[in-house]
């Protein structure tokens, strides 16, 4: 017996040259039972055409856009040992159906008749329930043109439909139309906001108009251009990026002393020798430790861009609000480099004097409050990268040597990171890690 099968195209009523809308599988596919090959369209209903048997697709004998009629061969398909058996079971019953007695005239056949439901349901195009969507339930001519393929896709991605333009055949939703969708709507920066409802599974409820003025004094004011252009970018993160923070604390007590001592060979310069430098230069030697950290995901979620080269951006603190700018080839840089280099841009950033380049490009970000005040925080991701680290002010604390209990200055650290992309246990690894080479600045040098 010969192992191929040839699959055809099953019984699809009265209709003929039937469009191919789908192709779901290719030549040396492996195949299960009742996977889907391909889907077909008639002018009442999108069936797909399922594989009889498991087994390997040897030839596909129709594409996308041919039209095809019942027994028109679809594929040839190298079944499995299982597979042989089970068509060798196929054609027994059916030999044994041939043999039944016929019916009585105008009485279906026990064997075929359909059930009601069954009926109904294979007289309609394929809509599952959890397509409906507020405006469509009730009306079927807002149902959106899609197989059930694509279905299923959207549903993965949480995309509804009813807002994809489809670009196939007669505005049927392609695959390419949903991709698109997501793509667009995750790309659009500033007005992601109001982008984060449209379809993506973030359909919060529109916040009610309140008047304010009922219960007291109140007074309008403006938010800053910086503050408006930020609030997208910062509100499209949070709810797009699946957040975790990561608490740890370095024992900076030997790094200060080295940084006061080597101060005034700073400000004799004209800048300061701030403990940020040491953060930016302890965080690009995690970064080489744990490239994972150093990388930005695909625009297809599938696969992580690995960046070769160090750009760390600092957040900075503005009258008109936060700015990010990037220092850039952190990894080329010593000590003193990078803190003149900080205090010429931060200074830029005050005045307002950035250019567009000054915020591009950046790997990794460091968010610093420690001149402020706190113990801890949760900084949120600065998109496209994947971690942020954030850093609060020290305190020195009592801290057992094994012997004795000693005064040491401890820095808070809170990294913020991807979920998709790193795990908790990489996520304490790269923190206890940047924190070993705050706490022994000759590890910089390894």
């Amino acid at each position: 017996m010969s192992n191929t099968i040839e699959i055809r195209v099953p019984d699809i009523g009265d209709f003929s040259d039937i469009p191919v809308i789908e192709v779901l599988v290719s030549e040396g596919d492996q195949v299960k039972a009742e996977d889907s090959l391909v889907t077909l369209e008639s002018d009442k209903a999108t069936m797909e055409v399922p594989s009889p048997a498991a087994g390997v697709i040897r030839a596909m004998k129709i594409k996308l856009d041919d039209t095809v009629s019942e027994g028109d061969i679809i594929a040839v398909l190298e079944v499995t040992g299982d597979a042989e058996q089970s068509e060798d079971k196929a054609g027994a019953e059916k030999k044994e159906q041939d043999a039944a007695p016929e019916p009585p005239k105008g009485e279906p056949s026990p064997a075929t008749a359909p059930e009601p439901e069954q009926a109904i349901a294979a007289a309609r195009p394929e809509a599952p329930a959890e397509e409906a969507t507020v405006g469509t339930a009730g009306d079927p001519s807002k149902v959106p043109y899609a197989s059930p393929a694509i279905r299923r896709f959207a549903r993965e991605l949480g995309v509804d439909l009813t807002l994809v333009t489809g670009s196939g055949n007669k505005g049927r939703i392609l695959r390419e139309d949903v991709s698109g969708f997501v793509k667009t709507v995750m790309s659009e920066g500033a007005s992601a906001g109001a982008a984060g409802s449209r379809g993506l599974g973030f359909d919060f409820p529109v916040l009610p108009e309140v008047d304010y003025s009922r219960y007291g004094e109140v007074e309008k004011k403006p938010l800053s251009r910086i503050k408006k252009l930020a609030a997208g970018h910062l509100h499209r993160n949070w709810v797009s990026i699946p957040h975790v923070t990561q608490q740890d604390e370095a024992d900076i007590t030997d790094m200060e002393d080295f940084r006061k001592a080597n101060a005034q060979e700073a400000l004799d310069q004209g800048f300061k020798l701030t403990p940020l430098v040491f953060l930016i230069k302890a965080s690009v030697a995690a970064l080489k430790k744990f490239p994972q950290f150093n990388a930005s995901l695909d625009s297809d979620g599938e696969s992580l861009i690995l960046k070769k080269y160090f750009n760390v951006g600092i957040a900075v603190d503005t009258p008109e609000g936060l700015v990010v700018p990037v220092i850039q080839k952190c990894e080329r840089k010593g000590i003193m480099e990078l803190a003149a280099e900080l205090a010429e841009v931060s200074g830029r950033a005050r005045d307002k004097k950035l250019k567009p380049q000054d915020i591009q490009g950046g790997c990794f970000s460091i968010s610093s409050l420690g001149g402020i005040g706190g113990v801890a925080f949760t900084p949120i991701i600065n998109a496209p990268e994947v971690a942020i680290l954030g850093v609060s002010r020290s305190r020195m604390t009592p801290v057992w040597n094994g012997k004795e209990f000693q005064p040491r200055l401890v820095l808070p650290l809170s990294l913020s990171y991807d979920h998709r992309v790193i795990d908790g246990a990489e996520a304490a690894r790269f923190t206890r890690y940047l924190a070993s080479r705050l706490e022994d600045l000759r590890r910089l040098t390894l």
